[in-house]
């Protein structure tokens, strides 16, 4: 089967958009990129055909209406390799010198001037955007990098939020970091750093998980903390 420039330029706007949003249903694909069903059930079923993209039962519960729900179409790694990679096997080669010649503390000053984009770009970002909370400036600022990320609020439980997570759903280092994971390390504690508490990773690409997961609690209250407070979040 032949395919068009236009098929393939097509087909890719489905694979990015999933790359962006996550795990998608085709309807939904379909009212984001402004195409019908059909067209992107077509376009689904080459990504699926080449491996670029698999079909996953939604989680129990996640549909309403009556019927079987409907599939979600998520990204398979070599689907993600389709889209640029900020570092190649030359990255990793050169880590693996610096950790044989410099060590393990040169390693990690590596990985820590890496996400200094973090720390540098966060205040001046909140800034410009006073009405996002501090994890959507972060995802903000995250995707400005290539990450792809975004903000998905926890459960309130008694009345109280449980906090928020940052989902990262694209890492331009995870082959990198697959073997290095100082760089997801130095990633967490720098997001730690701005937000003024302790985060927790719960999930990564560079280890075979579909997205990067960093769960973010609230603070005890919304008003300016204690240290006493402050010790008893990080702790």
């Amino acid at each position: 089967m032949e395919f068009t420039r236009d098929d393939l330029s097509t087909r890719q706007r489905v694979a990015r958009s999933i790359l962006v949003n996550g795990p998608s249903t085709a309807a939904t694909l379909a009212e984001q990129l402004d195409l019908t069903p059909a067209a992107v059930r077509r376009h689904l079923d080459q990504l699926v055909e080449e491996g670029a993209v698999e079909p996953r039962d939604p989680r129990p519960g996640a549909s309403r209406g009556r019927g079987r729900p409907a599939k979600l179409f998520a990204l398979t790694e070599l689907g993600r390799e389709g889209f640029d990679q900020q570092y190649d096997d030359l990255a990793v080669q050169a880590l693996r010198f610096l950790a044989e010649t410099g060590g393990d503390d040169a390693l990690r000053a590596f990985a820590d001037q890496r996400v200094s984009f973090i720390e540098a770009r966060f205040e001046a970002t909140r800034e410009a955007h006073p009405d996002l909370t501090p994890a959507q400036v972060l995802a903000r600022v995250f995707t400005d990098e290539g990450y792809a990320a975004g903000v998905r609020e926890l459960p309130v439980v008694n009345g109280q939020s449980a906090g928020e997570q940052l989902c990262q759903q694209h890492c331009p280092v995870s082959h990198v970091a697959h073997e290095f994971p100082q760089l997801c390390e130095a990633e967490t504690q720098a997001i730690s750093r701005v937000l003024g508490r302790h985060v927790q990773r719960l999930a990564t690409i560079a280890h075979g998980d579909g997205v990067c997961t960093t769960c973010i609690p609230d603070l005890p209250t919304t008003s300016t903390t204690s240290s006493t407070e402050k010790e008893r979040v990080t702790s």
